[in-house]
């Protein structure tokens, strides 16, 4: 969605989404699938060129979320096993306070604990413990977060 005006972007979009609170943002270039299952809490920021994927499950996003460029939120993938290429879907949950760093990808049936960080170029395949730092293909934990997480995420760049 290529539309230059935060406001106007916002109204478009809540209209197509399931939910979306109050201070969220969304910069140019947003894909979704199926937004009626898509939910986005408060004072999170959904970067540009992002897709987000509702066809296979509810993708349920909470507040103060931090989504970078270009990452990729899957409910529907195919099954790999299967002699007719299947689809199969399942549920995506991203808690409060995560930050998802560029390029992530991440697959259905995961969920993602509060404050944890997503490094660049991951895929999550698996859930995520609250307050870890994961990493890598597939991702993995590399550390812990330390923060009281204290902040509102308000990003607004001009024209993006």
């Amino acid at each position: 969605m290529y539309v230059p005006f935060h406001f106007i972007r916002f109204f478009f979009i809540k209209l197509k989404f399931k939910s979306i609170g109050n201070n969220t943002n969304f910069l140019m270039g947003l894909e979704f699938r199926n937004p009626k299952n898509i939910s986005i809490g408060s004072n999170s920021v959904v970067n540009k060129n992002v897709l987000l994927d509702g066809r296979g499950g509810q993708l349920i996003i909470g507040n103060n979320v931090d989504i970078a460029q270009e990452t990729n939120i899957w409910t529907l993938e195919h099954d790999v096993h299967d002699d007719y290429h299947k689809a199969k879907g399942d549920d995506v949950i991203i808690e409060d306070y995560v930050w998802i760093a560029s390029r992530v990808t991440i697959l259905p049936g995961v969920k993602i604990g509060r404050g944890a960080v997503v490094a660049s170029n991951s895929v999550v395949t698996k859930d995520v413990e609250s307050m870890s730092i994961v990493g890598g293909v597939p991702a993995k934990k590399i550390g812990d977060r330390k923060s009281e997480l204290k902040y509102h995420l308000n990003y607004k760049p001009l024209f993006k």
